[in-house]
């Protein structure tokens, strides 16, 4: 059954040094509003950047306040804390509808109509690499067999039935995080992602892929450090256990 998809709608994402594609990010969610009406209102969650980075999402918040807003954090305190924050931020100010995306522009911001379309008949909407239509560019073979092998390492921990659990170009309706109880993750990275989605899972949502073509970053470096690997292996463990013994959050 269709529901409507509810707004507010935002986008949070969240920087470190990104002051090479921040720009391009915020033209191509402002080319948004030409099919949408409004563009999602994008939400940088800044990590005090010391390329300028928080400068710019500055000035892009003053020149237009209807489409972005800027959070400005003491130092780099990871990607899991500044989704959150942002999230929760959003959602105190009445957002409907949550997006979540990398700004290093592997997440095209023109797939998003797609995964609100799709909204309409899901609680979670995945922008996912590996359903048919989707794809990786740029990608080495070792970083291809990494992540295939970490989606289908969360798939049988944690019995959840999407093709790409690790994805973070996501689309939630605002209840769903609220019921998964989204404040209360603390797993950074790869296990943030699949805690996400496992909680929401777990709380009753229904979900839904479209595809989406991941393109590596042309600017800066990847944040994805062997820390954040080891402890998403240990959270399978954790994702077992919960399958096992029912849990809810």
């Amino acid at each position: 059954m269709e529901r409507a998809v509810e707004g507010p709608i935002w986008a949070i994402t969240a920087t470190y040094s990104e002051a090479d594609n921040l720009p391009e990010l915020a033209r191509g969610m402002l080319e948004l509003a030409e099919q949408l009406g409004r563009p999602p209102k994008l939400l940088i969650v800044d990590d005090n950047s010391p390329d300028g980075t928080g400068e710019i999402a500055d000035r892009l918040a003053a020149e237009h306040p209807e489409a972005f807003a800027v959070l400005h954090r003491p130092g780099k305190m990871g990607y899991a804390s500044a989704h959150q924050m942002g999230i929760g931020y959003a959602l105190d100010r009445g957002a409907g509808t949550i997006i979540t995306m990398d700004a290093d522009l592997s997440h095209d911001p023109g797939c998003i109509p797609a995964m609100l379309e799709k909204l309409r008949e899901a609680d979670v909407v995945i922008g996912s690499r590996y359903v048919p239509g989707g794809g990786t560019v740029n990608w080495g073979t070792d970083r291809k067999i990494l992540s295939r092998t970490a989606g289908a390492l969360v798939r049988l921990a944690s019995g959840l039935d999407v093709a790409d659990p690790t994805g973070g170009f996501r689309a939630y309706r605002a209840p769903i995080l609220h019921a998964a109880q989204f404040r209360q993750v603390r797993q950074e990275g790869y296990a943030f992602l699949s805690e996400m989605l496992f909680r929401c899972m777990r709380a009753g949502a229904t979900t839904a892929e479209v595809p989406i073509v991941f393109v590596d970053r042309r600017f800066g470096r990847s944040k994805l450090s062997r820390r954040i690997i080891l402890e998403a292996v240990g959270h399978l463990f954790t994702l077992a256990w919960r399958r096992i013994t029912g849990w809810r959050p």
